[in-house]
């Protein structure tokens, strides 16, 4: 029997055919190699949250923290190493099953190897040093394993590279527009005599170039609006006009038009894509068809007839890693061919049915005898009577809005929760009954076929094991704030000078205990890098916390008052990290968040495409839907040409063929 690669997922077909080759490509894309691969990738990026500095702890502030937990010397880089091996034993799999020749011109791979090389060599430096290397190189190649081994984020890196000439033409129209207003801005506010007030104020954004292009590139994306335009607006209200011109051309038109021209770029690129991967299913299946196809004439039945034998394709079927409906819809539709050998427009007909997807219907209802029975079932079966648990739970979640808008300003310890007890434990009651009442309508298997029912049973239990109707109002309060008071506090204390400065803490770059203070009357931002200068130099208004790398960087892609961090490092590094922000502003909040909005608009459209329902499965009764990502293309899509296909199977490395 020969071994046959069939092209389910898309995947590519030039790589070794033969028989131990074969069961080694079956065993490295199984359930358990693909799942292992994956934990081993998440492991080594997670291993960066307990290198050191290790940033797990429950709190932020220093008052409450503990010490981080500091991994000892070997233990991560023990588990890294294990990762890195596995990583290893991938790549060398790779370049087993598809061949030096094509290793040589996948530039993934080799960068999987050069990449794997340095982070052995930099470990191996590490523990030679024994873990004090002031920089470890691998750490800032770790994401690269999650890249090589995702189509999706190879494909939208692709996607990125290939829609950069056009982002590129309105990134140059956004970089003048910002230019321009700029110096106009320069021009209208920082001249003058200084003086005190609103003047100096207004003066603080726009008092040199770079100050003026942060002011301005901040306000693209109306973080600081209008906080940088009030002290121009009390001077003069014609200054308004400057703020609101520039907003309208930069963030209304320039930057809409740049998610358009994302938008389109993306589904220009998706749809190369869809072309590129149904020819690769195309020639996958006519590969098959070519291994499998023989002279069906032996005996004179069909002498001049090429196609496979059905009894050769079921023996093959029964082999392939399948989902159980989808192979049985195969193998029913193959049988009715009898002995007639298949053509290649009818085998490739047959693999159609990968491309359909069998909703199963729920379990049959019980049935009643009774009339009154029946009439019940019919009641609480109706999803009217779904739409009434929902007005139902509506008001459980009113009547706690209520009762917290009502002791806002009561201590936890002194207020009365009886009545709300009460109003808790009447709904569970209800909750209850409305579970059983369903199990009744549907039987156990029905309603354990709907996932809403599942949940809606979990949590009903959950509510009756708590046992007290009050563990269900969910309270949120500081857990630190109930012994805050046993904390000494020096005299000097940030704390202690709260009242009437109204200062605002951010986090400082690097430093374990840095803060940045904002003094809202002078606009000047101190940083105290350890706790001893926080406590005598600063004076702060509430307690500072500090933000983690992660949560810096996705407050920055939110662009909410990012410009209080950028003038923090900048004041602590230097000015040219706002380089690295604006960077990552632009990959982060322009780029990729556009990408994932087209990517929802795509998936909308597809899911609410009305000719997506199609007929069901041959041999089921279940109503199916067609659900492979080139359905709403497929007016557009070409179909791959018979000349096209043979070429390439002709020009396959392992693959000869015998016609």
């Amino acid at each position: 029997m020969p071994h046959v690669t069939f092209c389910f997922q898309y995947r590519s077909i030039n790589h070794r055919v033969d028989a131990s080759s074969m069961w080694l490509y079956r065993q490295y894309y199984s359930n358990v190699c693909q799942r292992t691969l994956s934990f081993t990738i998440f492991l080594i990026l997670f291993l960066a949250f307990i290198e050191t500095p290790s940033s797990l702890t429950s709190t932020a502030d220093v008052r409450y923290r503990a010490a981080p937990w500091e991994p000892p010397c070997g233990l991560t880089e023990s588990v890294e190493v294990l990762c890195l091996l596995v990583f290893a034993a991938d790549l060398s799999v790779k370049g087993y099953l598809f061949g030096w020749a094509h290793f040589q011109k996948n530039l993934w791979l080799l960068g999987y190897l050069v990449v794997l090389v340095v982070s052995l060599v930099d470990w191996t430096v590490s523990l030679s040093l024994v873990c004090h290397e002031p920089l470890r190189v691998r750490r800032l190649l770790r994401p690269f394993f999650l890249l090589q081994n995702s189509s999706m984020m190879k494909k939208t890196l692709k996607c990125i590279h290939w829609s950069l000439p056009e982002m590129a033409s309105v990134g140059l129209l956004l970089a003048i527009h910002l230019c321009l207003f700029t110096m106009f801005g320069m021009l209208l506010f920082a001249g003058g005599k200084q003086d005190d007030g609103q003047d100096r104020e207004r003066r603080t954004y726009f008092q040199n170039l770079p100050e003026s292009l942060t002011s301005l590139l901040v306000l693209l994306t109306t973080a600081n609006n209008p906080d940088v335009m009030i002290p121009a607006y009390s001077k003069n209200r014609a200054y308004a006009i400057f703020f609101i011109v520039f907003t309208v051309i930069g963030s209304l038109f320039l930057m809409n038009l740049l998610t358009a021209i994302i938008y389109s770029q993306f589904r220009g690129y998706l749809m190369k894509s869809l072309q590129t991967s149904l020819f690769r299913r195309r020639l996958g299946t006519r590969a098959a068809f070519e291994v499998l196809s023989s002279t069906a004439g032996e005996g004179g039945a069909f002498p001049q007839a090429v196609g496979v034998k059905p009894q050769n394709l079921l023996q093959v079927l029964q082999k392939v890693q399948l989902d159980s409906s989808h192979k049985q819809a195969m193998m029913e539709k193959v049988r009715s061919y009898g002995s007639v050998p298949l053509s290649a427009d009818e085998f490739q007909k047959l693999f159609n049915e990968l491309d359909r997807s069998v909703v199963k219907e729920h379990p049959p209802r019980p049935e009643y005898q009774s009339p009154f029975l029946q009439s019940a079932q019919f009641v609480f079966g109706h999803y009217y009577f779904d739409y009434l648990g929902n007005l139902i739970a509506l008001a459980n979640l009113v009547s706690i809005c209520v009762f917290l808008v009502l002791d806002a300003d009561v201590l936890p310890v002194e207020r009365d929760d009886f009545v709300l007890g009460i109003l808790n434990c009447v709904f569970i009651v209800y909750y209850l009954l409305e579970m059983l009442l369903k199990v009744f309508a549907l039987g156990l298997r029905g309603y354990l076929s709907y996932p809403s029912n599942v949940f809606d049973g979990l949590l009903t239990i959950v509510l009756l094991e708590a046992g007290d109707a009050g563990l269900a109002v969910a309270v949120g309060h500081d857990p630190h704030a109930e012994h805050a008071h046993r904390v000494p506090l020096p005299a000097n204390h940030p704390q202690h000078e709260a009242d009437g400065r109204g200062g605002q803490y951010r986090r400082g770059p690097g430093a374990e205990h840095a803060c940045v203070w904002r003094d809202p009357g002078g606009g000047l931002l101190r940083i105290c890098r350890h706790w001893d200068q926080l406590v005598s130099r600063c004076r702060c208004g509430s307690p500072w916390k500090q933000q983690a790398a992660l949560v810096t960087l996705w407050n920055l892609m939110v662009v909410n008052n990012w410009q209080v961090l950028l003038d923090a490092y900048r004041r602590y590094s230097g000015p040219w990290s706002k380089i690295y922000f604006v960077l990552w502003w632009l990959v982060s909040s322009v780029i990729w968040v556009n990408l994932f909005l087209a990517l929802i608009l795509e998936n909308f459209l597809h899911k609410w495409d009305p000719q997506s329902h199609l007929q069901p499965l041959a041999g089921t009764a279940e109503a199916t839907y067609q659900m492979t990502v080139e359905l709403p293309f497929r007016d557009i899509l070409e179909e791959p040409r018979e000349d096209e296909l043979m070429e390439r199977l002709n020009q396959h490395p392992h693959l000869q063929l015998c016609r």
